[in-house]
């Protein structure tokens, strides 16, 4: 299942894709864990300190190895240039699996270790730096991921869970619609109920399954507040946590001792994200590929690249867990 944690900034969605990481990882589940977030913080919320968190690679500055990887032999992509990050697989692409060896984990994860044996494997984008104040957007940094993520095929009991960057910037690409479940984090707040309005405005044509997750919940007022604001797309809440706090310190208890309340809320997200494995549109994940691929090519690809993108896509290809039994091209 591919996941995302949304909401706006100072939410919690950091706080909370960490708990759901290490919820999944403490079962021994191949996990992929990735940093999209323009402030990247994912790393040390897993439990790195500052100096093993900076020395995560960025994906961003792998671009052209993970171009020249996925474009595999298909002959419609004639070389790793004329790739964006929409470009969608076909016949002859590379594709990855959530648990395999690859060249793209091999320069863009690193195992983090957590307790008790379990580990998982994190990706980051990368930071926004000084060098790229007035010359870059962060959306170009997140390209690697969109790629990667148009790329990967994942069955049930495997998971990638991307914090994704704060508030509506998600819909600056066509990357909201790679996801089975999107998890937003909301305040009990009008400002954390905006974000909730604006995203589920945003994602209603394009068939995104999308629960609000509360956060901070301080009492009966903060639940019923979020109750009458998102509905039925309230799916559970995290309050107070004692273990949280420890963690921000830098001090964090075994995992197995975080409060049963939120121990809870974990395995009801869980039990959502797993739910929507049922439900996968494999053709209209495709379909959604192609069609941001194909805006993105009319808007800005084809003359940055000077090609035709559209030639890029192949009709007959349907992208499917299927197809992780495929040998991979040479």
């Amino acid at each position: 299942m591919k996941i995302a944690f949304v909401g706006k900034g100072g939410s919690g969605k950091t706080t909370l894709s960490s708990l759901f990481i290490r919820h999944l990882a403490a079962d021994r589940v191949p996990v992929i864990a990735v940093d999209a977030d323009i402030n990247q913080h994912l790393g040390a919320a897993l439990g790195l300190d500052e100096a093993e968190a900076a020395e995560l690679p960025a994906m961003g500055a792998q671009l052209s190895l993970i171009k020249e990887y996925l474009r595999g032999t298909n002959p419609r992509i004639p070389s790793a240039e004329t790739m964006i990050k929409t470009t969608p697989p076909g016949e002859g692409s590379r594709l990855l699996r959530v648990d395999e060896d690859n060249p793209v984990y091999r320069a863009c994860a690193r195992t983090v270790r957590l307790e008790r044996g379990a580990s998982v494997r994190l990706m980051a984008t990368g930071p926004f730096t000084e060098a790229d104040l007035g010359v870059a957007c962060y959306h170009s940094k997140v390209g690697a991921v969109e790629l990667c993520l148009n790329h990967l095929v994942d069955g049930p009991g495997e998971y990638v869970v991307v914090d994704m960057t704060a508030g509506s910037d998600s819909f600056a690409s066509g990357m909201f619609t790679r996801f089975d479940m999107t998890f937003l984090v909301a305040e009990p707040t009008r400002k954390g109920i905006a974000v909730y309005r604006q995203y589920k405005e945003y994602a209603r044509d394009f068939g995104i399954c999308l629960r609000v997750v509360g956060n901070k919940v301080q009492g009966q007022d903060d639940l019923d507040f979020l109750r009458e604001e998102a509905g039925d797309d309230l799916l559970t809440t995290f309050g107070h946590s004692d273990w949280v706090r420890a963690m921000e310190k830098g001090r964090p208890p075994l995992f197995e001792l975080l409060e049963q309340p939120n121990q809870a809320a974990l395995r009801t997200l869980r039990e959502a994200a797993d739910a929507t494995h049922e439900r996968r549109d494999w053709r209209r994940y495709t379909r959604q590929m192609v069609h941001f691929h194909l805006r993105n090519a009319e808007s800005w690809g084809n003359a940055r690249t000077g090609a035709d993108l559209a030639a890029q896509v192949d009709p007959a290809f349907v992208l499917d867990e299927r197809l992780a039994a495929t040998p991979q091209p040479v």
